[in-house]
């Protein structure tokens, strides 16, 4: 074998193991779940994120210390009809109507939960904090308020 050909072929092989360890690590990431309220889903690999108790008495929280200046997304004439409300669910993709609906979830509010998921946000929704992945409009968990 030529030398030249033998570099190709030493070349091909580096490669070929260079991408089987780079699949394995990224195989490895997605297959356990890291941080505060998050899980392997069961029967996949996609991971199930979600508000944890925590989360949820920081949202109780904050939501006691705003009293009567509540920001836009959470007055009382926020509320979603009922059509809507019906619509708004964990694992359920957002319909176009409750898409226009989407508000910015506070920044202080934000500061007190953990950080979400890549590609995902704390939103507000018709008077509720929902986890929402913003690539495919999925809801991933939702923290109603009682009223």
């Amino acid at each position: 074998m030529s030398h030249n050909k033998w570099i190709s072929a030493c070349g091909v092989v580096m490669l070929a193991l260079a991408s089987v360890t780079l699949f394995a690590i990224d195989h490895d990431d997605h297959s356990q779940g890291h941080g505060r309220g998050q899980g392997k889903q069961k029967g996949g690999h996609e991971k199930e994120y979600r508000y944890s108790d925590h989360d949820r008495d920081e949202i109780r929280a904050w939501y006691g210390q705003r009293g009567s200046g509540l920001p836009p997304g959470l007055a009382k004439r926020d509320q979603l009809p009922p059509g809507l409300e019906k619509q708004l669910r964990v694992r359920g993709t957002l319909p176009p109507g409750l898409q226009k609906k989407i508000q910015p979830c506070p920044v202080e509010l934000v500061r007190r939960l953990p950080p979400p998921p890549p590609y995902c946000d704390h939103v507000l929704i018709g008077g509720h904090v929902v986890l929402l992945n913003r690539r495919t409009n999925l809801v991933l968990d939702i923290f109603r308020f009682e009223r």
